[in-house]
């Protein structure tokens, strides 16, 4: 789980901060695949800390992370929706009060099911 702890507090004690520089990779051809990585990275990648609020609380699914598997995907993160009916980049998108009543009930063992 990774949040904004410039904008909320510590959703669990397990809880990874996002960082200034903290990015994800997405380049499948780089041994850091599905990682969160640290600027400067000049593989293909994703910004962790946005300006806007969708990723201010990200829980991590167990999709190809965190042992990533080339051509599997990318890792498949839970975190707020835009508005509903819009569509993530392959994301779960959830309403920002209901994301932030499941952070602090799951743990590495907890089963997500989508339907």
């Amino acid at each position: 789980m990774l949040y904004r702890p410039d904008r909320m507090a510590p959703p669990t004690d397990w809880a990874v901060p996002i960082r200034p520089g903290d990015l994800w990779s997405d380049d499948s051809d780089d041994d850091d695949y599905n990682q969160m990585v640290r600027a400067p990275y000049a593989p293909s990648h994703e910004r962790l800390r946005r300006a806007d609020p969708l990723y201010d609380l990200v829980i991590l699914t167990d999709w190809n992370w965190p042992y990533a598997v080339k051509g599997r995907g990318s890792a498949i993160f839970m975190h707020r929706w835009r508005r509903p009916g819009y569509p993530t980049e392959g994301c779960i998108g959830l309403r920002p009060d209901d994301l932030r009543w499941i952070a602090p009930r799951i743990g590495y063992e907890t089963r997500l099911i989508v339907l």
